[in-house]
């Protein structure tokens, strides 16, 4: 027999408290939040995956520097990388942030396959939340966790509604390792492979893109304000790390998202935005003409503004 949907007064919600954290890592990934962590292959997508396990596990600051406001369990599904390979990183970057690797909780689910489009997989999925109550759950990578068609919005919203569902009712956060195309765009959320579903649905999203020596980290909350783009390294010494090297907003981040950044705060000529971002007008106009024509911008009169 069917029935109304459950509805309560906004007011009688219970507010946040000060125990309750916004993040569960500070400017990184926020607290419950599902999102992707994207990048073209061979990027440190896993490295940086696995930085965030120990870092939550651990309540050892992320990077070195992003803080951990309450520390728990992590649960790790690797697709691609044997278990060995996954210890050996883990207790590398466990050293690397002076943890107790023996005590670290970190547990790697150890099945053959996680068929995130078939009901029975996402039956056992539930049951080992609900066993060990994670407050991280990785999921790496998404193409050997389903066979569907990933640029199907129709397949792709099925399977991530099915992950949003689960965090909600264990209050865990989901980061998903995601592939982003070779022709990368310049907003990187519209770089990830298939459907756009995968740049909305995430809370807290972090795409790693490799320039020479460097891995950029470029973050993305619903909730927060983005951040400057980030210069990450991955040491050769041992213990291997995945180190912060350096902040530079006006040199690593992408002039598209440099534009979106300044018209999120209110509409702008493009004058000032020359100004304000000290580019070549030449650069400037391909760039807007290009946001344009993805529907990211809209002009207005003289002036450029997001659009709706």
């Amino acid at each position: 027999m069917s029935s109304p949907l459950r509805v309560v007064q906004a007011a009688s919600v219970a507010a946040r408290t000060h125990d309750t954290p916004l993040w569960l890592v500070d400017e990184l990934w926020g607290e419950g939040a599902v999102g992707v962590i994207g990048g073209q292959p061979k990027c440190g997508k896993t490295w940086l995956a696995l930085e965030l396990a120990v870092a939550v596990a651990s309540g050892q600051p992320c990077l070195g520097r992003f803080h951990v406001p309450r520390a728990g369990v992590v649960l790790v599904y690797a697709a691609e990388d044997p278990p060995e390979q996954i210890r050996e990183r883990l207790q590398q970057l466990a050293q690397a942030r002076q943890a107790n690797f023996h005590t670290l909780d970190v547990r790697l689910i150890l099945e053959p396959a996680l068929r995130l489009d078939r009901p029975e997989y996402l039956h056992r999925l539930r049951l080992t939340l609900e066993q060990h109550q994670p407050r991280l759950l990785i999921l790496d990578p998404y193409v050997r966790l389903q066979r569907a068609d990933e640029n199907d919005a129709t397949q792709v919203s099925s399977i991530l509604a099915a992950l949003r569902e689960l965090s909600r009712a264990f209050r865990v956060a989901i980061a998903l390792v995601h592939h982003a195309r070779k022709n990368a765009s310049d907003h990187p959320g519209q770089s990830l492979r298939g459907s756009s579903d995968f740049h909305a649905w995430g809370d807290s999203n972090l795409y790693l893109h490799r320039r020479r020596n460097l891995l950029l980290l470029t973050r993305e909350h619903r909730f927060a304000p983005a951040g400057p783009t980030l210069a990450l390294a991955l040491s050769g010494q041992t213990p291997v790390r995945l180190q912060l090297v350096q902040e530079n907003r006006a040199v690593e981040t992408p002039l598209a998202q440099r534009i979106l950044d300044e018209l999120a705060a209110r509409p702008q000529s493009q004058l000032q935005l020359r100004t304000l971002l000290r580019v070549r007008n030449q650069n400037l106009g391909e760039t807007l003409r290009k946001l344009e024509a993805e529907r990211q911008i809209t002009r207005r009169q003289d002036r450029w503004a997001l659009a709706p």
